[in-house]
């Protein structure tokens, strides 16, 4: 088995996240990019003690920017999980 704090890197907490977790029960995270829906599901559940019901995953592309000089550069591409738990159950990420 994988180690679980290798496969969730950290909590995302943006407005969006923050609004999701309250409202639907979804939370967050910046995970592993080799990590399957599988391992991110048995992480959050080893780690919060929490039981998961769905694991949406996306790639995040980075985004072009400048620097000082004005020479292009980009901030690299990471993956996104959104975890749905099951209701009753709760992450404190605060």
């Amino acid at each position: 088995m994988k180690d679980p704090y290798r496969i969730i890197v950290r909590p995302v907490v943006t407005e969006k996240a923050t609004r999701l977790a309250d409202l639907e029960n979804k939370y967050s995270f910046r995970v592993e990019p080799h990590a399957n829906k599988h391992d991110i599901k048995r992480a959050v559940e080893n780690i919060f003690s929490v039981k998961v019901v769905a694991v949406n995953t996306m790639i995040v592309r980075g985004k072009f920017k400048r620097t000082r000089t004005q020479a292009a550069g980009r901030t690299p591409n990471w993956k996104k999980a959104v975890v749905k738990l099951r209701p009753g159950d709760k992450i404190d990420l605060l």
